[in-house]
């Protein structure tokens, strides 16, 4: 355990790394543990207020960002000063992105349906930098032959292939494989292939006139949503709590947290 904590770890500089992707990960863990208590009315915990305002955890999430980040490029790749940034960096970014729903809409959605955001932005940004703490490299610059590796040319044209590919992805409707697409470029090839959503820019502009590849594309999306929609929902509401139900009538009025 010790050798492949060293060679793995310590020798490649990933331990600030593994350092923020564990502080991220708690503190978002905690973070929603905490208000799911507060919206509960159990424990001792509430929201924090200042002359009648609600202090949202965003705001010390922005301020342990900074910190941190100016810490990290600050500092260097070893020693005690590296470590901290990270966990700050860490820490700050958790508390962002749980309350990413809030920043998108400039409102407390938090424990709305379009609170569930926040959720899918904070486990694709962890899979983001578990990927690339086991190893991966964006854009798959990591799979170069070692001639690729040592031509300057070979490398541009993989790394410009590979994002073209994310940003065909992307424009079909694909976010989720396009990001990580970034990392694994099989997963953007598979989002570039495939049928593009029948609500996405790349349906509006290139099956406008095809009718059989529209409908398609419905019919596809259709049935996809219907297979994962429910998991991924069972999934957000144990890990994040159950959202609010929406209101019966037309008009909508904010919850307190």
């Amino acid at each position: 355990m010790g050798d492949w904590w060293r060679q793995n770890i310590i020798e490649p500089g990933k331990l600030p790394l593994l350092l923020a992707l564990t502080a991220f990960v708690l503190t978002f863990l905690v973070t929603r543990t905490i208000t799911r208590l507060i919206r509960a009315g159990r424990g001792p915990f509430g929201n924090i207020k200042s002359g009648g305002m609600h202090i949202h955890h965003v705001v010390p999430g922005v301020v342990l960002t900074v910190a941190g980040g100016f810490g990290a490029v600050a500092g260097g790749q070893h020693g005690f000063g590296p470590a901290l940034a990270a966990v700050l960096f860490g820490t700050g970014a958790g508390l962002v992105l749980d309350e990413f729903a809030l920043v998108l809409h400039l409102d407390d959605v938090y424990w709305t349906e379009a609170g569930r955001k926040s959720v899918e932005a904070v486990v694709l940004t962890a899979a983001l930098v578990g990927l690339l703490l086991i190893g991966f490299s964006p854009f798959g610059v990591d799979d170069l032959t070692e001639d690729e590796q040592q031509g300057r040319a070979g490398a541009l044209v993989n790394v410009a292939v590979n994002f073209l590919l994310a940003l065909v992805a992307l424009s079909k409707g694909k976010a989720r494989l396009a990001v990580l697409g970034m990392i694994v470029p099989v997963l953007a090839l598979i989002g570039a292939v495939r049928l593009a959503r029948p609500d996405s820019p790349w349906a509006r502009r290139f099956y406008r006139r095809r009718h059989r590849a529209r409908a398609r594309a419905t019919l596809r999306a259709y049935h996809h949503d219907r297979r994962w929609s429910g998991p991924r929902r069972a999934f957000q509401d144990w890990l994040a709590g159950k959202p609010n139900p929406e209101p019966a009538g037309p008009a909508r009025t904010r919850r307190p947290r």
